[in-house]
């Protein structure tokens, strides 16, 4: 890499091993996106026309009927919930979030009702969906969504990610068939996956997916599915989409990175991504304290990840506060840490410029050997995390 913009606007040079994260800007987008970009930027562009090609490209890819770009997955959610209440109720879609219509109940099951930078359920709510939980944390059963369906029922939203509870709840399958006996549409937020065609083959109505995480675009969410659903959604642009839209730039960005992605050497990023898992294990083994387990993706995306789990006992630091350590250090390394009061962190290889994963096994092996080298096991009290977690943002932008 050369000419790195980020120091010369005073931004830390983080490498990213922490996975397709908004925080950190989702993902390196590809080279035929960004030509694109500085492409259609000097020109004026008819929107809608626009839309409807990447339409087309969306069917292409998706199976779907009809697809459209829109600001994120989350305003995805929102659009297409809204879509489900309103239908092409123009008068409706310039009512919400007060809702105009009859259906406005939106089934989720409890273990999906997760955070993604922002709660599930308010994307819902921003829509005028009165969210209905269904089930528990652990556990959803035919019997919960059966009898929580009614005639005010607008659609039926599951998520699929990492963070919602793995077992115990209904699969995917199984919901849409529950929800198709009474009518209700099917919305799938499958933000972070990889497959673009399995969620619509299984029988959901519509799927999110971002456009930005492994697809390689810009800062953007699709929509696809249904034909009607999806115009339904898409109308959702005179109302309250007005404020999640999408520039030119973005929607021909999207059509650009779909288009790559069909050409993409898959099999070729997979082994590059082996290697540096591979180098990452060599560098961690025997170590004291460490172990480094090479783990596949929760959501079978075709991608595995490095668990390092660590005692602090022997390692002499917290998983924790080598997280930190990595994070504060001349070359910042900022690790996948959602659950790291359970003593381990991820280190995702799916981000990383040619030469980074040499750098991660240096600054873990760095940070390791200091620890080692304290008398004292370096272990900040993780109820001080959770107190001064937010202590940035409320203090942003000073």
């Amino acid at each position: 890499m050369t000419d790195d913009i980020r120091s010369a606007i005073g931004l830390r040079p983080v490498i990213n091993v922490s996975g397709t994260m908004t925080s950190l800007g989702a993902s390196i987008v590809v080279p035929e996106a960004v030509k694109a970009m500085a492409e259609i930027l000097p020109h004026f562009v008819e929107i809608n026309a626009l839309q409807k090609k990447a339409s087309a490209i969306i069917s292409r890819l998706t199976g779907g009927e009809a697809g459209f770009v829109t600001a994120s997955c989350s305003s995805g959610i929102s659009l297409a919930v809204a879509g489900a209440i309103t239908g092409p109720n123009l008068l409706a879609v310039e009512k919400l979030p007060d809702v105009a219509t009859d259906k406005s109940e939106v089934i989720v099951q409890m273990g999906h009702v997760v955070s993604y930078g922002a709660p599930v359920d308010q994307a819902i709510r921003l829509a005028g969906g009165k969210v209905v939980l269904i089930g528990q944390a652990t556990s959803t059963h035919r019997y919960h969504m059966e009898n929580a369906m009614t005639e005010k029922t607008a659609a039926a939203v599951y998520v699929v990610s990492h963070h919602v509870v793995d077992y115990g709840l209904l699969h995917l399958t199984e919901f849409v068939e529950i929800a198709h006996a009474k009518g209700v549409p099917v919305i799938v937020d499958a933000a972070s996956e990889y497959d673009l065609e399995l969620f619509l083959a299984q029988g959901a109505d519509i799927v999110l997916y971002s456009g930005h995480k492994f697809l390689g675009g810009p800062t953007s969410g699709i929509v696809a599915g249904n034909k009607e659903l999806v115009r339904h959604a898409f109308l959702q642009n005179m109302g309250i989409g007005r404020g999640m839209k999408v520039g030119k730039e973005s929607i021909y960005g999207v059509m650009a990175a779909l288009e790559a992605w069909e050409k993409r050497d898959h099999d070729g990023i997979r082994a590059r991504e082996t290697s540096y898992l591979n180098l990452w294990k060599q560098t961690l083994d025997g170590r004291p304290g460490v172990t480094a387990l090479i783990e596949p993706d929760p959501t079978n995306n075709p991608l595995d990840r490095m668990r390092v789990i660590i005692d602090p006992q022997e390692a002499h630091i917290t998983a924790w506060d080598l997280a930190a350590a990595l994070r504060n250090g001349s070359a910042p390394i900022i690790v996948r840490d959602h659950e790291v009061e359970h003593r381990y962190f991820y280190l995702d290889p799916c981000n990383l410029h040619p030469g980074q994963e040499t750098i991660v096994a240096n600054r873990l092996a760095e940070e390791l050997d200091k620890a080692r080298a304290s008398n004292e096991i370096i272990a900040t009290p993780f109820e001080d995390l959770s107190r001064h977690r937010f202590d940035g943002m409320l203090r942003w932008p000073d």
